[in-house]
C-alpha cells in the first residue's frame, strides 16, 4: 500500500536513512560541487589564513567541513595548510581510503570549533517540509510517496505559517514553497559550535524578490536533473531562502572568490612559447576558476558568513 508522508520525513529517509543516497553513493559520481576543485581549495586556504590572523594564530586552528562528501576539499587543504591546522571532515558515509591521514573523519560536528567551519551545499540537503496552496486557498503540507506522487496533506502549523508569511507568502492555488525553518536550525547549530572564527555556508538560493513560484525541489542522478523521487535512488535538494538565514553577510560566489584572489584571467598566449608547461597549468587553473565563477552556474552560489572573534570555552 502506498504511504504518503511529509517531505521532511521522506527526504530524511531517502537521503540519510539505512541504505539512503548519502549513506551509499559517492557524490561526485552524480553532481559537481565547488569543493571538488583544487583551485577552490586555494581560495578557502586564503580565507582560512585571514581568519587565522584575525584570531591571533591560536595554538590549534580548526578547519571543519560539514557535509564533506568524499573529503575532496580537506584532501586538497592538507597539502596547503601547515600541521598546526586541524582538519575535520563531518560526514555520515565511511571514510574514503585515499584521504590523507591528517584529516579526521567524524560523523558528528565537533562541540567547539576555533577557526573556519564550512558547509558547502549542505543546507540545500537539509530535509524540509513543503507547503502548497490547495484549491480552496488554504495552506497545507504537501505529502509525497516513494514513487514521487504528491497530494495536499494537513493544514500548515502555526510556526511554519508564520515563517511563510514573513519569508515566502503564498496565496494562489498551486503555489508551493520549501519551508526554511529546518535550514535555519541547522545554521544555528553550526554557528553555535563556533567558539571563535568564521562559519561559511555555500549554496544555491533565492531571496524574497525572486522566489520560484512552484518551489525548487529537484533530484540529481548520474550528472543530470531528475524528478525528486524519495526512494533513495537520487539526491534530493531544494534551494535555500538565503535572506531568512541569520548571518552577518551574504555575497555571490563569483564576487567572493574574486576577492580571495582566484585567478580568473586566462594567461597570455605569449607565455605558451616561453613556458609551455607553466602556460598549460595556468590555463587549467583559469578554466577551473571560470567554472567556479560562472554567473549562470556555480558562480551564482550564495556565500553566507557569520564570524565571532571573542573566544569562549567549550
Amino acid at each position: 500500500m502506498t504511504q504518503f508522508t511529509r517531505w521532511s520525513d521522506a527526504m530524511e529517509r531517502a537521503l540519510y536513512g539505512p541504505g539512503g543516497f548519502y549513506r551509499r553513493e559517492v557524490p561526485y559520481y552524480h553532481f559537481s560541487t565547488s569543493a571538488q576543485a583544487p583551485v577552490f581549495a586555494e581560495a578557502i586556504a586564503r580565507l582560512a589564513e585571514q581568519v587565522d590572523v584575525a584570531l591571533g594564530r591560536p595554538a590549534t586552528f580548526d578547519v571543519v567541513d560539514v557535509g564533506a562528501g568524499n573529503g575532496e576539499l580537506l584532501g586538497h587543504l592538507a597539502a596547503m595548510l601547515d600541521d598546526r591546522v586541524r582538519l575535520v571532515a563531518v560526514e555520515r558515509r565511511p571514510r574514503p581510503s585515499d584521504l590523507p591521514d591528517r584529516v579526521r573523519w567524524e560523523t558528528k560536528i565537533p562541540q567547539v570549533v576555533t577557526g573556519l567551519l564550512i558547509a558547502c551545499e549542505l543546507l540545500d540537503n537539509v530535509p524540509c517540509d513543503v507547503a502548497v496552496v490547495d484549491t480552496s486557498g488554504e495552506l497545507r503540507y504537501e505529502e509525497v510517496d516513494e514513487t514521487g506522487a504528491t497530494r495536499p496533506g494537513a493544514p500548515v502549523g502555526d510556526a511554519d505559517a508564520k515563517w511563510l508569511a514573513q519569508w515566502w507568502p503564498l496565496s494562489v492555488p498551486g503555489q508551493r514553497a520549501e519551508i526554511g525553518l529546518s535550514r535555519e536550525a541547522m545554521w544555528r547549530k553550526l554557528t553555535g559550535r563556533l567558539a571563535a572564527g568564521t562559519a561559511l555556508a555555500i549554496d544555491y538560493g533565492h531571496e524574497r524578490s525572486n522566489r520560484p513560484p512552484a518551489g525548487s525541489m529537484a533530484g540529481f542522478l548520474n550528472g543530470r536533473q531528475v524528478r525528486p523521487v524519495p526512494d533513495g535512488t537520487c539526491d534530493i535538494t531544494a534551494h535555500v531562502a538565503v535572506d531568512a538565514i541569520p548571518c552577518e553577510r551574504t555575497q555571490r560566489q563569483r564576487e567572493a572568490l574574486k576577492a580571495l584572489g582566484l585567478p580568473i584571467e586566462r594567461p597570455q598566449l605569449a607565455q605558451a612559447y616561453r613556458d609551455p608547461t607553466g602556460y598549460a597549468m595556468d590555463l587549467a587553473r583559469a578554466s577551473a576558476a571560470g567554472r567556479l565563477t560562472d554567473p549562470t552556474g556555480l558562480g551564482a552560489h550564495w556565500w553566507m558568513l557569520h564570524s565571532t572573534w571573542r573566544r569562549r570555552s567549550g
